[in-house]
């Protein structure tokens, strides 16, 4: 027997990506919907397809330059040209100060250069300005944890739960650091 509530989800996933406009960003009034489903589901093809929708609204931006030097800081990120990419998302930054996904990216940045404490910086301004942004908060996890920081690593991963309770990423990580607490207070 198929779970009705299951096809609501599923249904509800595809009218969003219907309508799913080519410019939007943290302050899109779908997204509320889409995380009530991460909370509502445990269905792995539903929750990837919401966690692609959430990703894709949040990587849109209204303004058609601030789109292009994302793009842009993106690739440059990718291609490991970290100084070209700093230039671009601090560029944006100044321009856009309240698209969280600018800060995210470069967060991003600074912790693949290594530049931690700086990354925790650009988190919390992407924390401020989309509490929900779990991929900021898996981050900053993954700093503290990088730093050794077990009991910010927990509360980060803690977070992140209570927002995508049924994220697997964030279960498997929070289990590694208790399982490290516990190992480091025996």
């Amino acid at each position: 027997m198929k779970n009705p509530a299951l096809i609501r989800h599923g249904l509800a996933v595809v009218l969003l990506l219907i309508n799913l406009p080519l410019q939007a960003d943290q302050n899109d009034p779908r997204l509320d919907r889409l995380f009530e489903i991460l909370r509502e589901t445990n269905s792995t093809p539903v929750l990837a397809e919401v966690e692609s929708q959430i990703w894709t609204i949040w990587y849109q931006h209204p303004d058609n330059d601030a789109q292009a030097l994302l793009v842009a800081g993106d690739r440059l990120m990718n291609s490991g040209y970290y100084r070209e990419a700093l230039q671009v998302f601090s560029s944006l930054i100044d321009r856009h100060p309240g698209f969280a996904e600018a800060w995210n990216r470069r967060a991003t940045l600074h912790y693949l250069a290594g530049n931690l404490d700086r990354s925790i910086e650009d988190v919390q301004k992407t924390l401020e300005l989309e509490p929900r942004h779990f991929g900021a908060l898996s981050g900053l996890g993954l700093v503290y944890l990088r730093q050794d920081n077990l009991i910010g690593a927990r509360d980060a991963f803690e977070q992140l739960l209570d927002i995508h309770p049924n994220s697997p990423a964030a279960r498997q990580n929070l289990e590694r650091v208790l399982q490290s607490l516990r190992d480091r207070f025996i």
